[in-house]
Parts: C-alpha cells; sequence; structure tokens
C-alpha cells in the first residue's frame, strides 16, 4: 500500500491511501484518521485497507480524487521518535579523511546513531527557512522506515519483520554548526533542524524484489538547482541494513509504533577510494558536503559552497520502469523571518 497525508488544518493531517502509480487518492475515515492510528493497530486496520487500496488501483472507487503532492504534508508530520543512522560508512569515512584522522574499526561493526527533533517535520514542498546562510546549509538525500512496536532487545533476525513502511528523506544539516556541538561531546541539536519525508510512504511489498536484505536497491536521485548531483544506489556500501538499525535502536529500549529510523546520507564509493562527479562518468552525490570532502582529498580545500538563498533541490526515486516510487521532495532554501 502507499500513504500519504493532506494537509487538513490539524497537526496529524488526513490519512489518504494513494494509488500504486500516484495518480488517485482517497481518505478512509471509516477505517483510519491519520496514518498513526493505522500504525497503532496495524494488524487489524491494514487488513480492512488492503482491500480498499486494491479497489483504488482497479478504479473501482469513484469518490476517488486525483492526487496532489502539492497538499501532502510529512506521511507522519510529526512522530514520536526519529532516529537517524549513518549505514553508509563511505560517507563517515570521507568525513574522517578530509580532516586527517583515522576511522575507528568500531564504526564497521557498530552503528552510529542520533536522535533527531519529530515534532515539527517539513512537507515535501515545503521551504527550507533559514536565517542565516553561514550556518552551512546543507540537504541529505536518505532512505528512512517506520516500524511498528520494536519491543527492547529485538536482534537484527527478527527485526525486520518489524518495518512497516519506507520513505525518503531530506535530512537538512547546519555544517556550520555542527563542529561546535559535537565538540561539547553531547551531539547534534542546533545543526540539526527539521527534516522533510517523501508525499508517500510505501509498504515492503510494494517495492517487489528491489526490496531485500532490508536494503532497497534502487538509485536515489539529487536534483540541485536543477542540475543532477547525485544518483548512488542505496542497496550498495550500506555497511548497516535497516534491521541492524533497529537492533541498535532497541538494544535498550522498546520503539513504539511510529519510529522513524533514517539510513543516513546514501553513498557509494564507486570502485575508488572517492567517488566522483556525474559530470565524470560516477554517480554523484547525496549532500554537498561529501563533495567538500573529495575536493579537500584531492585539492587540499574545498571550493564547493553550501546551499544559499534560492538555491532548489528535488529528491526522488523510480522503479525501474522510469515511474516515481514516493513522489518528490522539493524545496527552495528561504530567509527566515521570525514573527512579531
Amino acid at each position: 500500500m502507499k500513504f500519504a497525508s493532506y494537509r487538513n488544518g490539524t497537526r496529524d493531517g488526513q490519512l489518504m491511501l494513494v494509488s500504486r502509480d500516484l495518480t488517485k487518492a482517497i481518505a478512509v475515515p471509516g477505517l483510519a484518521a491519520t496514518l498513526q492510528e493505522v500504525l497503532d493497530d496495524w494488524d487489524g486496520i491494514a487488513p480492512e485497507l488492503e482491500k480498499v487500496y486494491q479497489a483504488l488501483n482497479k478504479g473501482e472507487l469513484t469518490d476517488a480524487e486525483n492526487f496532489n503532492e502539492e497538499l501532502c504534508e510529512s506521511p507522519l508530520p510529526r512522530a514520536y521518535q526519529w532516529a537517524d543512522g549513518s549505514a553508509y560508512v563511505n560517507h563517515v569515512e570521507l568525513v574522517r579523511k578530509a580532516r586527517n584522522a583515522e576511522m575507528p574499526p568500531s564504526f564497521w561493526t557498530d552503528p552510529l546513531m542520533y536522535q533527531g527533533g519529530s515534532d515539527d517535520f517539513l512537507g515535501p514542498k515545503d521551504d527550507i527557512e533559514m536565517a542565516d546562510t553561514s550556518w552551512g546549509i546543507d540537504f541529505e538525500a536518505e532512505i528512512a522506515i517506520i516500524t511498528d512496536d520494536v519491543a527492547m532487545g529485538t536482534n537484527a533476525g527478527q527485526a525486520g519483520e518489524f518495518i512497516r513502511l519506507i520513505m525518503l528523506v531530506n535530512d537538512v544539516s547546519l555544517r556550520g554548526l555542527i563542529p561546535n556541538e559535537l565538540g561539547k561531546g553531547f551531539g547534534f541539536f542546533q545543526s540539526k533542524p527539521s527534516s522533510a519525508f517523501s508525499p508517500v510512504a510505501v509498504t515492503p511489498d510494494e517495492l517487489g524484489d528491489v526490496w531485500r536484505d532490508n536494503k532497497l536497491h534502487l538509485p536515489l536521485l539529487s536534483t540541485y538547482n536543477g542540475e543532477a548531483f547525485g544518483k548512488p544506489n542505496a542497496g550498495e556500501d550500506m555497511t548497516f541494513d535497516f534491521a541492524r538499525l533497529i537492533e541498535h535502536a532497541a538494544k535498550t529500549r522498546h520503539l513504539n509504533a511510529g519510529t522513524i529510523i533514517g539510513s543516513g546520507t546514501v553513498s557509494n564509493k564507486q570502485g575508488t577510494d572517492h567517488g566522483s562527479a556525474i559530470k565524470e562518468g560516477g554517480v554523484g552525490y547525496s549532500c554537498i558536503a561529501e563533495v567538500r570532502m573529495i575536493e579537500t582529498i584531492r585539492d587540499g580545500k574545498p571550493a564547493t559552497g553550501f546551499m544559499q538563498f534560492g538555491d532548489t533541490i528535488r529528491i526522488e526515486m523510480k522503479d525501474n520502469q522510469g515511474t516515481s516510487i514516493f513522489g518528490s521532495i522539493d524545496q527552495k532554501v528561504v530567509q527566515y523571518t521570525q514573527p512579531e
């Protein structure tokens, strides 16, 4: 199934079932008003939603409407928990190399993860409002999952059973604020503002054989200011699959239904010590910071700047037939003005 949440003046939006081809949508108030309601009683509600979904795809629902991504909040406009990992260790390794720092061997065996703010997600078409471009505004194209209830101590062999939905995410980062925050030894906070998720969240069965080993094996497409920026395959070079990330998150706590876990920046080695841009024949990158790391390693200093007011980013994933799976994240960086 495919789910979206339309803006309706409430904090959690209106649940919409969306057709497989993203052309039609229908509200199901008799079954659930919000996506969180579905997640809270997945076994009870999902089978009934599946019947409606099949009818929607067959064109049997005369009250279905045209699906409009512009009306979408993130599938969960707010969530009980948002934990972002760093599953593509190639990305982490590049960060260390750019600083001439050795990477601890444990990074290959123990996932990195931080707990982000989940009370105020951006919609997939919302502007990225920032007060100051000197903060080093960057996008990060990632994959994310939404879980069912997960018991503390669940291991990776079991954890894949609790993945209910998959979506895309732009984990906005403020690179200029990160060093001082990490230097305090207490992790990210100001440097990780609100994230945005794809218009649609998708059940694993919709993805067919491109969802295997708890990974999504398709290119993640980033278009920056209208130009192709990245197309790394999300199933390659993913050191920790989503089951392993769930195991890590649930080591010392229960995870409630509706927990979102991100993959971290999708990054491919491309057969070299560092990747290459699309214009150089490579698969490009999923964030500006990685380009700057490459420039530092090659040239001794970065040349590419971070996002400025007016810059745009589009994040999307297409199936093997070239059809969008999740809809697109389309955002512009704009000047934030504090309300009077």
